[in-house]
């Protein structure tokens, strides 16, 4: 038998054996949830305190993240008029800030429904959803070159909130500049 045919065989059986194997999973796990058999697990004190431990370490990383991004890349950028027409380096600065500003509404968005888990994060941040709620459009607005000094001050505002809402509750926000992969969505 050649090299290559010996391959594909080798393929062939093992492509064979993972399908049949994920079949055969598959079958137990949809007999077993359709006949009851099943036991739901109830949550104890333990996995209360766990949920919540890990509600305002996700709420950390994520408010971290927004407040990384939105200052590296559209706040510090602004300030230094790198957004005005004419400006060296204006086209890559405001494409990068719209990606910036989209990544920074996603995680802001990410870390509010983190805070959901722990009762008094969530009253510290429920306020300032609406405010969250404004910057959706600022990546794009970003990207044509759109923005003035109020989508900006808006911006540092809401991070400002997140970070003072997160210290009230014991969850203590430090920026977190995202690598270029986690910008991208990569």
């Amino acid at each position: 038998m050649s090299r290559s045919v010996r391959r594909g065989a080798a393929a062939l059986l093992l492509s064979s054996t993972l399908l049949l194997s994920t079949a055969a999973c598959g079958a137990d796990t949809t007999q077993s949830l359709n006949s009851g058999s099943a036991v739901a697990a109830t949550p104890s004190a333990s996995s209360t305190f766990e949920k919540q431990k890990l509600a305002k370490t996700r709420f950390v990383a994520n408010a971290g993240l927004a407040a990384g991004a939105a200052y590296q890349w559209i706040v510090k950028p602004y300030k230094a008029g790198k957004f005005k027409k004419g400006a060296d380096g204006r086209t890559f600065a405001m494409v990068k800030a719209g990606l910036a500003g989209a990544f920074t509404y996603n995680r802001l968005k990410a870390a509010v429904n983190n805070a959901k888990g722990d009762p008094l994060l969530s009253k510290a941040v429920a306020p300032l959803s609406s405010g969250i709620d404004s910057l959706k459009e600022l990546g794009t607005k970003l990207r044509k070159g759109e923005v003035d000094a109020a989508d900006v001050g808006g911006l540092e505002g809401v991070i400002n909130g997140i970070k003072d809402a997160g210290k009230s509750a014991g969850a203590e926000v430090k920026d977190k500049v995202p690598s270029a992969s986690q910008l991208t969505g990569g």
